[in-house]
């Protein structure tokens, strides 16, 4: 009797011990796979935050496409146009 007490105790040990070392390594694969998550979140709320500073500033120049200064902006500093009369001088000297 006592030899298949201990044989049931033996068997019912290794199960509970299989099925803890189970639950260990599919909490440590888990948790990896949360922090690979928030860092993809991570990374997107930061995209994000860029394109929304850049929609911004789009809807910005929309909004004041008529305004004379930045006609006069957008002329200067993207077409690199110049006023009747302005000379630009460039410093080579670096």
């Amino acid at each position: 009797m006592k030899h298949r007490r201990s044989g049931f105790y033996i068997v019912t040990g290794l199960i509970l011990s299989t099925l803890l070392i189970y639950a260990v390594v599919s909490l440590v694969k888990m948790n990896e796979r949360i922090e690979n998550a928030e860092a993809v979140r991570d990374a997107l709320a930061a995209q994000a935050q860029s394109l929304a500073v850049g929609n911004a500033s789009l809807e910005y120049e929309i909004e004041h496409c008529d305004d004379l200064d930045m006609v006069e902006r957008v002329a200067r500093d993207k077409l690199g146009l110049v006023l009747p009369g302005e000379i630009i001088y460039y410093d080579i000297g670096g």
